[in-house]
């Protein structure tokens, strides 16, 4: 079972994003955050596989989070999904920490594909 955690502003995101994700029988959703310091206060006490992370959020953004996370959460994978699909977005997660970036313009499969391969990236390591 591959656990996440969604954090996004955006409640109807963070609904369409669990309700997707909740018919993937390998998927556990075990918590959601509204910002990214909500994030760090949960992500560490659920210890999810995967951090599927808005990188624009009010009070503290997703590269914000992600970078934190390294140190409070070094095993979990960041994904950072947003809107912005463009190279400098992608050196910036890949600076953050992020293990992964998806558009939030891609088919839902390449969501699903980054999940289920960090998982497995973030297993072999154990």
């Amino acid at each position: 079972m591959i656990t996440l955690v969604i954090a996004d502003d955006q409640p109807a995101v963070r609904e369409g994003l669990r309700m997707r994700l909740s018919l993937e029988s390998d998927f556990q959703i075990v918590g959601e955050a509204r910002d990214g310091r909500e994030a760090l206060e949960i992500i560490p006490r659920l210890k999810p596989d995967v951090v599927i992370m808005d990188m624009e959020m009010p009070g503290m953004d997703g590269l914000a989070a992600a970078r934190a996370l390294k140190t409070l959460a070094p095993d979990c994978r960041v994904i950072i999904l947003t809107i912005h699909d463009d190279e400098t977005s992608r050196k910036q997660a890949r600076e953050a920490g992020a293990a992964g970036f998806v558009s939030k313009h891609a088919d839902d499969i390449v969501l699903l594909n980054a999940i289920r391969t960090l998982a497995n990236r973030s297993s072999d390591n154990k």
